[in-house]
């Protein structure tokens, strides 16, 4: 079900605790989905969204968690008319959880789905998402949802755009931010340093790397401001303990701000 590697955050990823929620019904309770149908676009791209509430004290996770998270993963088995699916992921917050850093969301958190029609008709969407959810433990649940996208001409949905226009800035946004990237050995895999040239996002920045391979560990990165440079570094090591290369022109680094999340694909040098 879940490829989660749960890594450093064996100690929060209580998964055979005593759970306080036992039962479907009560997890229910917990987290609930809505697929919200959109709109279709000019080009073709339907625009709809999943909502999901959670109870009050309750979190999910960003693609991203944290050593201390659950990745969310989705499936699309059983729909129709549909050639693809990307998942824009709005700013999410940065906790602490067990003493780790975990990245996610609270309360309710709208995901807008980017539909790619296989022709031009409805759509029938169906999916289900596994996702972790958190409050004093952590553990793995599945919802599904499916509702038919119509092709006919509808209103664009409020909420669905405010969830598009908080995602995280792309470097263009923000005129041009790009990373300059070193890597040297280290005792079990690289050491990662990042010169991130953006403004600042905040009285508070958080820095987050997906290296676009799940076999690789990033640990949290420890970060610093040198005037208009974030640098930050991080330990890269091999899930199996194995030789790798990195990929520079795939890696991501999303800078968290308290104001705004800018997003920056790959290094520059």
């Amino acid at each position: 079900m879940f490829r989660s590697l749960c890594l450093a955050a064996a100690a929060a990823c209580l998964f055979s605790a005593a759970p306080r929620i036992a039962g479907a019904q009560d997890i229910d309770r917990v987290v609930s989905a809505e697929l919200r149908p959109g709109w279709r676009q000019a080009d073709g791209t339907h625009m709809a969204a999943l909502h999901l509430k959670l109870a009050p004290g309750w979190k999910t996770y960003w693609r991203a968690p944290g050593d201390a998270g659950i990745p969310p993963e989705f499936g699309w088995r059983g729909s129709a008319n549909l050639s693809g699916v990307s998942v824009v992921w709005p700013r999410p917050d940065v906790f602490e959880q067990g003493g780790m850093r975990s990245i996610g969301y609270h309360d309710e958190v709208i995901l807008p789905l980017a539909i790619r029609p296989a022709s031009g008709g409805d759509v029938r969407l169906a999916g289900d998402m596994r996702l972790g959810i958190c409050k004093d433990i952590c553990m793995p649940h599945e919802l599904s949802f499916s509702a038919v996208l119509p092709a006919a001409p509808s209103p664009r949905d409020p909420a669905i755009v405010a969830a598009l226009a908080d995602r995280p800035f792309t470097a263009a946004d923000v005129g041009g931010a790009s990373a300059e990237c070193r890597v040297d050995p280290s005792g079990k895999g690289m050491t990662l340093t990042a010169e991130i040239a953006v403004d600042p996002a905040g009285t508070r920045e958080d820095v987050v790397i997906e290296t676009g391979n799940p076999l690789l560990w990033v640990s949290e990165p420890r970060s610093r401001r040198e005037g208009g440079t974030l640098v930050t570094r991080a330990e890269v090591r091999h899930v199996e303990k194995r030789p790798f290369a990195l990929d520079r022109s795939s890696l991501t680094f999303t800078v968290l701000g308290s104001s705004h999340a800018v997003e920056i694909e790959g290094c520059s040098r």
